[in-house]
C-alpha cells in the first residue's frame, strides 16, 4: 500500500489543533513517525521527549487552524 504521508501528516496536524491545551500545546498521541515528519517541517518541537504533549511553532499553530478548517468544518460555519 501506498501511503500519502503528506495527507497523513496535514490530518494529525489538525487533530493537534483540536486537542490543544493552553495556547499551543497538544497531546501527542499519535503516530511517532508523522510526528517526526512534522518536527522536520518545523512545525511542531521536538516529539521526542519525557512530556506528553508537544507545541506547535508559530507557523505550526497557523498550519494547523487551515487543516483543521480545510477537513472539518462544514462549509458555511
Amino acid at each position: 500500500m501506498d501511503i500519502n504521508t503528506d495527507a497523513v501528516d496535514e490530518v494529525v496536524l489538525a487533530l493537534l489543533y483540536l486537542n490543544l491545551c493552553g495556547e499551543n500545546r497538544a497531546w501527542k498521541s499519535f503516530d511517532w513517525d508523522a510526528l517526526n515528519r512534522l518536527h522536520d517541517k518545523g512545525l511542531i518541537g521536538d516529539p521526542v521527549n519525557r512530556a506528553k504533549s508537544v507545541w506547535l511553532t508559530d507557523e505550526g499553530l497557523g498550519e494547523a487552524e487551515r487543516m483543521f478548517t480545510k477537513y472539518f468544518v462544514r462549509a458555511g460555519d
